[in-house]
């Protein structure tokens, strides 16, 4: 599971079948159910593994409390118990995993530091990790998206070097790459992990959207889409559903960004998983994704999905607050065509996209789309600071050329 490869559930599977009253193989079966969008399932087994935990040690009993809280939707609390028990045993690295990567409790809290909670927590325990593989990986990546990005890749190559199967390591890397402009060494990389670990792993699909950024980036939207149709495009997928409509709503949506055309069954396809997996507004993540799906094949399910994020809003249920409705509404004019209204929304958002999680790279588009709006509105000087801000984080062929564009209207 730390190594984001298939095959958790039956180890899971069989450790209950070894020993029925083992309460944490019961937990962690759960969590897999979890991750695959398996409710009913995972609560099954949550509760299963509270009932089996009365015999268990306090370390055990507060390890399957915490996991019940995130299975159970209960994530403020699952944060607090998760940091006092790690105060405790700071080596039960699968609560700490909890609180770390880009769909992680931090990412997902709405709190605009959440960079830095991951990093500082990260910190505080590398006497007991050490040169542990998993924990290197998520050192890296935390300091990679907290803005110390060359001892962030330094420190995860350490990690992927431990166990190069591992692929959330192939994952921290791939980003240090793309937050260091390096399109040639993020391509060649992945080129070579992708075939090499051919179906081993459920961010698979994740890591190819990476290597399909990289063709975007330097303007070949048609290798993009030939990879979103290989490797990306939701039929028959066997990742966590969160990572297959984001991946998909939001490659498509860079895509046609980019101007590419022609793209109409793939959003109708997006629509129908969306509709299957995220019926309705709940994971905000899935939601602002959902607007761009929305936007581009539904405007009514689209005002359906912002009336219940913003009742979910009003009873303090929405993490990022009301700029992840702001967002829906400033994609939709964008879609519409009304870029100047499109620029009017999103500019006072810019400074609260943190909120919605995810990593650098997955909320850049929306900051692509705040740009190209400006660019499209003849109000390209609005976007320059944002451009600038980019470039001074990393080179950029797309940002360099919006950059000299913005600076002629």
């Amino acid at each position: 599971m730390l190594a984001a490869l298939h095959g958790a559930d039956a180890a899971f599977e069989a450790a209950i079948a070894e020993d029925p009253d083992f309460a944490l193989a019961h937990i962690g079966r759960a969590r897999v159910h979890q991750l695959n969008m398996e409710g009913a399932k995972a609560r099954a087994k949550a509760a299963d593994a509270r009932q089996l935990a009365t015999a268990a040690s306090p370390r055990e009993r507060q390890h399957i409390e915490i996991m019940a809280s995130v299975i159970e939707s209960q994530p403020k609390k699952a944060v607090t118990e998760a940091e006092r028990h790690l105060t405790e045993y700071p080596r039960d690295a699968q609560v700490l995993s909890l609180l770390l990567g880009a769909f992680g409790l931090y990412a997902f809290s709405g709190r605009p530091d959440h960079d830095a909670a991951r990093l500082a927590i990260c910190e505080r325990y590398v006497r007991d990790y050490g040169d542990d593989w998993w924990f290197l990986t998520y050192l890296g990546w935390s300091k990679t998206e907290a803005g110390d990005v060359v001892s962030g890749r330094a420190i995860t190559e350490r990690g992927y070097a431990a166990k190069p199967e591992n692929a959330g390591a192939a994952h921290a890397v791939a980003h240090a790459l793309f937050e260091q402009g390096d399109a040639a060494e993020g391509r060649s990389f992945l080129s070579a992990w992708l075939p090499a670990n051919d179906r081993t792993s459920f961010l698979q699909g994740h890591l190819a959207w990476h290597l399909a950024l990289i063709a975007i980036e330097e303007g070949d939207a048609d290798s993009a889409l030939e990879i979103y149709e290989q490797h990306i495009k939701p039929a028959g997928r066997p990742y966590p559903p969160l990572n297959i409509f984001t991946d998909t709503a939001s490659l498509l949506w860079r895509l046609t960004v980019a101007g590419k055309a022609g793209l109409e069954q793939h959003w109708k396809d997006v629509a129908a998983y969306g509709d299957g997996y995220f019926p309705k507004a709940g994971a905000h993540f899935a939601d602002v994704h959902h607007a761009l799906v929305a936007a581009t094949t539904n405007n009514d399910a689209l005002e359906a999905r912002l009336v219940e994020m913003a009742a979910r809003d009003a009873d303090g249920r929405l993490a990022p607050g009301p700029a992840a409705i702001g967002l829906g509404r400033g994609i939709a004019a964008f879609a519409a065509g009304d870029h100047h209204d499109a620029v009017r929304i999103l500019a006072p958002l810019m400074p609260e996209l943190v909120r919605i999680g995810g990593s650098h790279a997955q909320r850049e588009l929306w900051e692509d789309t705040f740009i190209v709006a400006c660019l499209r509105a003849g109000q390209g000087r609005q976007a320059t600071s944002l451009i600038s801000e980019r470039l001074h984080r990393r080179p950029s062929r797309r940002d360099l050329a919006w950059s000299l564009e913005a600076a002629r209207q």
